[in-house]
Order: structure tokens, then C-alpha cells, then sequence
């Protein structure tokens, strides 16, 4: 069984979502974080796994459900922060973070037996998943993040590994507003759809 991790900030305003700031404000921003960040979750707790994890910046709130196991994020880059969420397995892990909310337990249940690695391509030109058969901090380490070619400089670094990659669906981050737009479109009936739309009929936007 695979162990399921999910990197995440605490939503609070002012520190999460604020490339959707304008259009929304920074406690609207917070709120729509906060929505992807359960419908994430829903999806890790409905999908079948060894153990759950909440890879976490801040204190856990209401939104979070049971079943997880909370640690904190270490310091440094993000590079060093997903590194060092692998480097507390001891077994087979997939890695996600809280930008897809239109993610489902079937793109999430991997079967890592038949090869060394998945690898799950963000439109923006990250990734939104990892897995690794056998967890190495030092696969990660050193990859610059947030840029567009994150996710070419990191699925090189696996093949440069000799391992076998299988590649998951491409999906579509939430950064910007169009980006909520295009998800919440995706999954008109996820948290995120409904909590976007109930801004906009709040706002008239």
C-alpha cells in the first residue's frame, strides 16, 4: 500500500492564494485555498492507502478530517520540503499538493509495483503528483521550483536516475483566476466550484 502525502499551507489570508489577488481579496483568496485544500483531502481519504499524511505550514484547522497524520513542513525551499516529506517513508509514496481540487481517488490510486516512479504534469509547467516505488530525498533536492520548467528539470532528474517513469493525466493548477475558472468548470460540484461560485454571487463579479 501506498503512503499518500499532501503539502499544504494552513489558508490563512495574506499567505496563501495571492496570485488570485485582485481579482478576489486576500480573505476571499484564503477561502478558495481552503476549499481545494478539502476537496483534496476528501480525495486522499477516499482513496485506498497505507497511511495519510498532511505535509503541513501553519496548524490545522476544522477543514481538516481524520485519518491523517499531521507533520510540519521543514525550513528552506520548497525542493527541501518535498524532499523532506519522502524522507519519513519507509515504502511506496505519492506526493500531491493542495492546487488541484479537481483531483479524484481513481487519478490518485497508483500501483507503483510495476515501475520506480509516477509523475503527474501541471499545465503551468510544474507537476501536481510524485510518486517514488522507494523514496529518495535527493531526487528532489536542487530542482528549482515554481518556474516552467520545473517539471521537465524533475522528471529528468528521475530518468537520469535509471528509474521507470509513468506519467499521469496533465492537469491544471490553481494560481490565477482563469485557472479557478477552468477548474471549477472541471468539477462544477467540488467544494472549490461551489465556494467560487458563492463569491461571485456575493461580489456580483
Amino acid at each position: 500500500m501506498t503512503t499518500l502525502l499532501v503539502i499544504a499551507k494552513e489558508p490563512k489570508p495574506g499567505r496563501v492564494k495571492t496570485r488570485l489577488c485582485p481579482p478576489f481579496t486576500p480573505t476571499e483568496a484564503a477561502a478558495l485555498a481552503e476549499a481545494a485544500l478539502v476537496d483534496t483531502l476528501r480525495a486522499v481519504s477516499a482513496t485506498p492507502a497505507r497511511r495519510r499524511v498532511l505535509v503541513l505550514a501553519g496548524e490545522p484547522g476544522p477543514w481538516l478530517p481524520s485519518g491523517f497524520d499531521v507533520v510540519a513542513q521543514c525550513a528552506g525551499g520548497l525542493d527541501e520540503r518535498l524532499a523532506a516529506a519522502f524522507a519519513d517513508c519507509d515504502g511506496p509514496a505519492l506526493l500531491i499538493g493542495m492546487d488541484t481540487p479537481q483531483v479524484t481517488p481513481a487519478l490518485l490510486t497508483v500501483d507503483l509495483a510495476g515501475c520506480d516512479a509516477c509523475f503527474g504534469r501541471a499545465e503551468d509547467g510544474g507537476f501536481w503528483a510524485l510518486g517514488l516505488a522507494e523514496p529518495d530525498p535527493a531526487l528532489l533536492r536542487g530542482v528549482p521550483m515554481s518556474t516552467p520548467v520545473t517539471g521537465d528539470v524533475q522528471r529528468a532528474r528521475l530518468v537520469a536516475a535509471g528509474l521507470r517513469v509513468r506519467d499521469l493525466p496533465l492537469l491544471r493548477d490553481v494560481d490565477t483566476a482563469a485557472d479557478a475558472e477552468a477548474v471549477a468548470a472541471i468539477a462544477p460540484r467540488s467544494r472549490f466550484a461551489l465556494e467560487l461560485a458563492r463569491l461571485r454571487a456575493v461580489s456580483g463579479r
